[in-house]
């Protein structure tokens, strides 16, 4: 018989008014406390009674984490602004389209409503053994269950393996890259601004985490300079159904030409490994090449080198090499072509 767990653990609710409020908070019960933006992540966690936080902290009520605001330089997001305002905002569907993209295609309408951009890129994996509970290395065991004879891993990883082979699931990760966006992360010792590329680690620097945020830790603001504003962009998921679902894959890519030819490229994947793939090797070899299919092809074959199938999930090869092969050319095709 199934076990129901869909009755929340009992907790102390915080609904701190300002960031200052809620870093307090956040330092003084530091890993007993769980942060709530969206909460489509965290209420999942909560109602299967798989983590049990003392405290949650609602950072819902904290105004200046919320809107868009452009500046001299580009744009900086608040981390609270949902997906359905960072898709429709009028300054990044003209200069950042990629973004507004990758925002537009996350789960449905209602959850864009709800979800947030810094939840998006915080979320954790969606591997069924690790989100049900099973001891696995990500929850401090010492098996993954996915990568066993009997394990089910047809959305797992094919790069960057090592013990735990889930993946990251977020749409916007990608885009932000590519972007070359910057993470404003508080911190107790203070502020702390990285790479988008930086904001996510692997199970080979911690197996326990999917991003640099510790306990007392917080994600404040994300900012996108204007070097790319109004590039040539590509973005694609590719997913069993067309609404709610995570991707099997996505690739984002941002591209400056002239003539027709790579002038400059930033390009990046996610859903192949434990963090979204900036794909630095397929940007030096392609720049200064005709943007056309050839140059596509021999960036996807170099694009997946190195990819190890597993027993569900060969298809990811030939998937990943078709993705990059079309956001380097531009053209639409059949993704899951071998």
């Amino acid at each position: 018989m199934a076990i129901i767990r869909d009755v929340m653990p009992t907790f102390q609710l915080y609904q701190p008014t300002s960031v200052a409020d809620a870093q307090k908070l956040l330092q003084q019960h530091e890993s007993d406390a769980l942060v709530l933006a969206g909460g489509l992540d965290s209420m999942d966690w909560l109602k299967d009674r798989i983590r049990k936080p003392k405290v949650v902290v609602d950072l819902g009520g904290i105004n200046e984490l919320r809107g868009i605001r452009e500046t001299s330089d580009g744009v900086h997001i608040g981390a609270m602004t949902t997906l359905t305002e960072v898709a429709q905002n009028v300054v990044i569907r003209q200069k950042y389209g990629v973004l507004a993209q990758a925002s537009e295609v996350v789960a449905s309408p209602q959850i864009r409503n709800q979800g947030t951009v810094a939840g998006n890129v915080s979320q954790d994996t969606r591997c069924w053994y690790y989100r049900a509970g099973w001891p696995c290395y990500r929850a401090g065991g010492n098996i993954c269950y996915a990568d066993t004879p009997v394990g089910r891993n047809r959305e797992h990883a094919i790069l960057h393996a090592e013990r735990c082979i889930a993946v990251n699931p977020s749409d916007t990760a990608p885009a932000l890259i590519a972007l070359d966006a910057k993470f404003v992360v508080s911190t107790p010792k203070g502020e702390q601004v990285v790479d988008a590329e930086d904001y996510f680690v692997g199970p080979d620097l911690d197996i326990t985490r999917m991003n640099i945020l510790r306990p007392g830790y917080l994600l404040t603001e994300i900012r996108i300079p204007s070097t790319w504003a109004g590039a040539e962009f590509y973005f694609e998921k590719v997913r069993d159904r067309n609404v709610w679902d995570f991707p099997l894959m996505n690739v984002a890519s941002a591209i400056r030409s002239s003539a027709d030819v790579i002038q400059n490229i930033r390009i990046a994947v996610n859903a192949v490994a434990a963090r979204p793939l900036r794909l630095k090797m397929v940007e030096d070899v392609v720049r200064g090449k005709p943007r056309n299919a050839a140059t596509g092809e021999s960036a996807g074959k170099l694009a997946v080198q190195g990819a190890v199938p597993l027993q569900f999930n060969a298809y990811k090869i030939p998937l990943m090499r078709n993705l990059v092969k079309r956001a380097i050319s531009g053209v639409q095709g059949a993704a899951w072509a071998s």
